[in-house]
Formats: structure tokens, C-alpha cells, sequence
């Protein structure tokens, strides 16, 4: 039986973790799938024993990366418009001005925004990324590779990347399916679905809805509920290492009991260093009182800043840094790929702290499923260099509106409060906090969670045939 060849496009390493990483890789060849990686990152997947197509230097047209700005900048508002809601003005990140220029391409946005902001526009600067796109040396060199290699379907990890658009358009002029999965929870309200595929997959009926909300012009039928692979290593118990063997590797005292802090990126918590100052005051007020509690920081993994550094110092006796294990391959957040070594280390994080602090990210279904409950940080700390920035604003996202439950994370309302908070953790009484945080969980992700790789290979094989 001849096998079906399905090309995974990763225009970046987000998809690394997902697809490479994760169990996909082995059950497409399970399901007699002939896999080739189309790379355009800088990671190796020959060292995985993984069949690769390399993208070298991938290049968009000079255009195109003026109309995503605008686009994004347009859907925002005609969000609004439609749904009467301010909150999508907080998806909005201030344009560099920092030279002359920056100053002139600002203009040539806000240029394109002025003629083109309606649904009307939305459609006419797609179409000119698009036709755009078609010129570049990208999609010539996309055509001649899907030409030779003929697979039968073209499956981009990510949607929001404009360097994927020309190999996904030359897939699609060679009449070959292309799909693509939304790769985060919040990714929706954002206006960043850059390209346009044949089908889609979600991770839930919520990411369905949203989509067909935000996208009216998809189709049920060109939408796949699938779950997200992101979630799959924690259920795979090889990954675990006992006690003793994970202290000892990260100089881990065996007689405390640690609680996780989990960092943020400084966009979305500019107040983080404060809040882990305040967790660890909080630590040793209970230590004080006879508990033996330490702290295990670990930072966002594209967060290569140093602004933890006099806390960690300072209270190095308390808190033991274990750095996540991603390769930095350039200046901005995307440029930092994911190790497999590195889920191995999240897991076992997970697996040897009692819970987790944070504010607001997706590590409360990181510990919900290893039946761990979550302290979300709710309140406002005076930073000067962030005057405008606010608590609020983050719960305030619409994808925290999916938690059916106020109650399915404890809320840390004031720095004062935290002692009380931990006390209530440590002392075991979380079943209804962990039993509302499995509810939400299963509300943004579609359960089975560890049958999400699954689910997709059983959508590719029903669009192919």
C-alpha cells in the first residue's frame, strides 16, 4: 500500500513542542503516514531520526509585514464594532518609533489602515498579501519543492505566521489541501490568523465557536476539533524521575516541600520580580511559624532578562532557579526554540511541587493534570517604568471568560494574604478548587487530553481520502 505523504510546516519553533517533541511524530507512523518536516526553523530534526525539507532563509514580500500590522489593527476594531466590547483595544501593542525610520513604515501603516478599515478592507488587504506573496522568490521555490516532493497534504503548525503564507498559497495552486492548527488558547481575539487554509484545528467546541465568531466566513465543516498535543507529555510517565534523582540534579533540599512560581514574559507581568519578592516573604513568614518550604522558580522560557536576579540572590536560600532548556537563536521572543530536554524538566517540576503561582497563564491545566491546584496573583503593584499597566487588564481577556468557575484557582487579592492562601494549599483542602480547574480545562481543551495527536491524525486521514 502506497503511503500518503503529509508535509508538517513550521515556520517557526512554536510548532517544535507540539509536533516534534511530543508523540505525533510516532503515531502518524503508526497510521502508515510518510512524514517530511518542511523546517524553517533552526532546529535539526535528522537528530530525531525525522525526515526534514529545509527552508533556508525564508524571506516575505517587503509589503506584506505593512498589511499584517494594519490587518490585525482593523480586525481589532472591527471587533468592536460587531461586538460592541472595548476589551480588544488590550490586544494592542504600541508601534516602534524609536528612529526616523521606524517613524516612516508607522506611517505606511497607519497609511493602509485609514483606506481599508472595514470588513470590505479586511478582504482587500488579504487579497494584496496574497498577491504579494505569489511574486516572491519564497513561493517559487515552494512550488518547485511541493512539485517534487508531492504530498498530499500541507499541515502548518501555526497560524499567524507571514512566512508560512507563500508555501501554504503554492500548495494550494498545485490543488494540494492545506490545513492549520491554532496553536494557543488565546490566539483568536487577537486578529492574528494570518493565513488562510483549507481547515482548521481547534482545540475545543469553545475554539470552534470563537473561530467561526471571529472567521464567519469558515465552514463547520472546514473545522476540526482536535485538542492540542501541548498537554500529551503529561501523561507520559516515563518522562518522570523519582524524588531523589530530580532533587539531587537541581540541588534540591529533600527535607522541603516547594511550590512553584512560574515567570511570565515582562509584556504581560512587568510586575513579576515584586511578586516573587512577595511570595518568598510570604514562604518565610510560614518557615518562621515551624514549615520547611522552599521556592522553585521557573522563569518564561523566551524571558532572558535579568530582572529576577537581586531577589534570586538575595533569597537563595529559599528559591532555587531551574532554567528552562530552550536555545536562544536571536534577539526577539520567537527566535527561542523548545528542547525535547525541556519537557522532561517541566514535568518533573510539575510533578515534585505542591502547586503553582502565577499570574494568569496556562499553567493552572499544566497542574491540574497532575491533580494540582493554582494561586492566581490579582493585585496592583506601583511600577513607574509601567504606569499604564494593570491586573486588571489581564483577567479582563476573553479567554478567561471560558472558566465556569471563579473558584477553579485560589485568588491572591493583596500581598498580605498570601500566607493565609499558601497555609490553605499545603494543608490539602483543594479537591474543589482542582475539580473546578479539570472543569475549565475541559471547557479550552477537548478531553481525552492525551488523545489530542490522535484525533488529529484521524482528521488528516478523513480530509486526504
Amino acid at each position: 500500500m502506497h503511503k500518503k505523504k503529509i508535509f508538517i510546516l513550521l515556520p517557526d519553533g512554536i510548532g517544535l513542542r507540539n509536533f516534534a517533541f511530543t508523540n505525533f511524530h510516532n503515531l502518524g507512523i503508526e497510521n502508515e503516514f510518510d512524514i517530511t518536516y518542511w523546517n524553517a526553523t533552526p532546529f535539526d530534526l535528522s537528530v530525531l531520526g525525522f525526515k526534514e525539507v529545509k527552508i533556508i532563509n525564508p524571506k516575505t514580500h517587503p509589503m506584506t509585514d505593512f498589511y499584517k500590522k494594519a490587518l490585525i489593527q482593523i480586525e481589532l476594531s472591527q471587533n468592536i464594532k460587531k461586538s460592541k466590547d472595548s476589551i480588544y483595544n488590550s490586544y494592542r501593542f504600541p508601534f516602534s518609533k524609536k528612529n526616523s525610520k521606524e517613524i516612516f513604515k508607522v506611517g505606511i501603516v497607519y497609511w493602509i489602515i485609514f483606506w481599508n478599515n472595514s470588513k470590505q478592507g479586511v478582504t482587500r488587504l488579504r487579497n494584496k498579501i496574497t498577491t504579494y506573496e505569489r511574486k516572491t522568490k519564497l513561493y517559487f521555490d515552494s512550488l518547485a519543492t511541493l512539485q517534487e516532493q508531492k504530498p498530499a497534504l500541507v499541515f502548518c503548525t501555526n497560524q499567524r505566521i507571514t512566512s508560512a503564507v507563500s508555501s501554504l498559497l503554492a500548495a494550494q495552486d498545485l490543488g494540494i489541501p492545506t490545513a492549520t492548527f491554532i496553536f494557543s488558547w488565546d490566539n483568536l481575539p487577537k486578529g492574528t490568523k494570518i493565513i488562510e487554509t483549507d481547515f482548521y484545528f481547534v482545540w475545543s467546541e469553545q475554539m470552534k465557536s470563537e473561530l467561526r465568531y471571529y472567521y464567519p466566513h469558515i465552514n463547520d465543516n472546514q473545522i476540526f476539533i482536535t485538542g492540542t498535543p501541548q498537554f500529551e507529555p503529561h501523561f507520559e510517565t516515563s518522562l518522570l524521575v523519582s524524588k531523589e534523582i530530580f532533587f539531587k540534579e537541581y540541588r534540591l533540599d529533600a527535607s522541603k516541600r516547594y511550590i512553584c512560581f512560574s515567570g511570565d514574559d515582562v509584556t504581560t507581568s512587568p510586575n513579576d520580580p515584586q511578586y516573587l519578592l512577595d511570595v518568598v516573604k510570604a514562604v518565610e513568614l510560614l518557615n518562621s511559624k515551624g514549615n520547611n518550604l522552599g521556592i522553585i522558580f521557573r522563569r518564561c522560557p523566551v524571558d532572558f532578562s535579568k530582572r529576577y536576579q537581586h531577589v534570586l540572590d538575595k533569597y537563595k536560600d529559599t528559591i532555587v532557579s531551574i532554567e528552562p532548556k530552550w536555545h536562544k537563536f536571536g534577539e526577539t521572543w520567537n527566535t527561542a526554540l523548545p528542547t525535547v530536554e525541556d519537557l522532561k524538566v517541566q514535568m518533573n517540576t510539575i510533578y515534585h511541587s505542591e502547586f503553582v503561582v502565577n499570574l494568569g497563564s496556562s499553567m493552572v491545566f499544566d497542574f491540574v493534570a497532575f491533580s494540582k491546584p493554582c494561586a492566581f496573583i490579582n493585585y496592583e503593584v506601583v511600577n513607574k517604568d509601567y504606569p499604564k499597566w494593570s491586573v486588571k487588564k489581564i483577567y479582563n481577556f476573553i479567554h478567561f471568560r471560558s472558566m465556569p468557575s471563579k473558584n477553579a484557582v485560589i485568588w491572591l487579592n493583596t500581598p498580605d494574604e498570601i500566607e493565609n492562601k499558601f497555609e490553605q494549599l499545603l494543608c490539602g483542602s483543594t479537591s474543589k478548587t482542582i475539580q473546578n480547574a479539570q472543569a475549565w480545562f475541559e471547557v479550552i481543551n477537548h478531553h481525552p487530553a492525551k488523545l489530542a495527536s490522535e484525533r488529529i491524525w484521524v482528521a488528516i486521514k478523513t480530509i486526504i481520502t
